[in-house]
């Protein structure tokens, strides 16, 4: 090889070097970024989480301090209520004594 050439040679050797150099670097910051954009994701997933976990309990306070006073009107109501079956026996003794009453008084 003539002296030109090797300098060129060694010229160019040196930018591959540069290169690779770069590239390494480069690497390091693509796995770096990886790192910290996997490590986001992670934090962001168990925020979901959580706050998924507070608003179902939230609502499930909401439904149950809606609830209790509906339940208890509701039990209130059914306690004034009359039984039909007892309805049904009082008109059927009253059709009855009517009926006999009418048949006797004729």
């Amino acid at each position: 090889m003539t002296p030109p050439e090797t300098s060129a040679l060694t010229a160019e050797l040196a930018n591959l070097r540069g290169d690779f150099v770069s590239f390494g670097r480069d690497l390091s910051e693509i796995k770096t970024a990886c790192a910290v954009l996997v490590e986001r994701s992670n934090r962001t997933e168990q925020d979901v989480r959580d706050l998924r976990r507070e608003l179902e309990d939230e609502v499930r306070k909401i439904r149950e301090d809606d609830l209790k006073p509906l339940r208890a009107d509701v039990d209130a109501v059914k306690g004034r209520q009359w039984p039909l079956q007892s309805v049904a026996a009082l008109a059927s003794v009253t059709a009855i004594g009517l009926g006999i009453w009418t048949a006797v008084g004729r």
